[in-house]
């Protein structure tokens, strides 16, 4: 009789157990589902100002602009969804660097201080860089006329820092903004004498509003404008998106999306 009910005890423990070994397995083949899903749903976090028209901008609450719609149709082209987060300039560098954002599509220069720190995509735009002041100011009339002048331009932005080389004696004073309606108001309402900036965002901003700026002189220096990643993050990504900007400058859509945010092809070197 002992030995009978240490038997069916026995026989009532083994299947216990094996009914909860049979709940462990269940869970795991849920978790593995769930990580299916999240590979499947690929995102690129990126960084822009939602301020910079017409690079990026906010239009009905929705951010637009060249730049965004660029990243938007490569990134979609190679099964990518993007993840906007809005900052001044300098404070999107900085999430950069950190690894909070993936890139940034902002008007971001390629300059050799740069590639220092970041691999670059391939170039999707070609900007000239000049400088505007009011339509009144008849005594300001080329880059010289500058001198001993204030002009306005984007804190950590590569206008500022081209203006700064370009001003090799620190003739011209440079105010710095953290974006840019700052220091293009102070252009319009004549709190400064000058304002740097790429001249087809100038143009768009002029045309837009009917602005009452005028350009001084020529663009003093060309940039190429690519996608930013911290060096040995995100290889894989950088490489994709450069193969699909290529096909986008072949078939003519980053042709077609300057001219309708700029007025004109800023796509090329030329």
């Amino acid at each position: 009789m002992k030995k009978f009910s240490f038997l069916l005890i026995l026989t009532l423990v083994v299947g216990i157990l094996a009914a909860c070994g049979g709940g462990e397995k269940e869970d795991t083949s849920s978790n593995e589902g769930t990580t299916n899903q999240t590979e499947e749903n690929k995102v690129i976090r990126a960084g822009s100002t939602g301020q910079s028209y017409p690079n990026s901008y906010k239009e009905n609450d929705k951010l637009v602009g060249f730049d965004v719609e660029v990243l938007e149709t490569a990134a979609a082209n190679i099964g990518y969804e993007v993840e906007w987060v809005n900052s001044d300039f300098s404070g999107l560098l900085g999430q950069l660097e950190t690894g909070k954002i993936d890139t940034i599509a902002n008007a971001v220069a390629v300059t050799e201080e740069r590639q220092a720190k970041y691999d670059f995509s391939e170039p999707y735009s070609y900007l000239g860089i000049t400088i505007v002041t009011h339509k009144d100011n008849d005594h300001i009339n080329t880059l010289e006329d500058l001198k001993g002048k204030t002009v306005s331009g984007v804190l950590g932005s590569n206008n500022v820092k081209n203006l700064q080389a370009y001003d090799k004696n620190g003739e011209i004073e440079i105010r710095t903004y953290e974006n840019r309606d700052g220091a293009m108001n102070d252009a319009i309402n004549k709190r400064v004498d000058g304002y740097v900036n790429a001249k087809a965002s100038l143009l768009a901003e002029i045309n837009k509003g009917d602005l009452p700026l005028k350009f001084v002189g020529e663009p003093f220096v060309y940039e190429a404008v690519a996608l930013p990643f911290v060096k040995g993050n995100n290889d894989e990504l950088r490489e994709a998106l450069s193969a699909e900007i290529q096909k986008l400058h072949e078939d003519g859509t980053i042709s077609e999306l300057s001219i309708k945010y700029y007025g004109e092809d800023v796509s090329k070197k030329d």
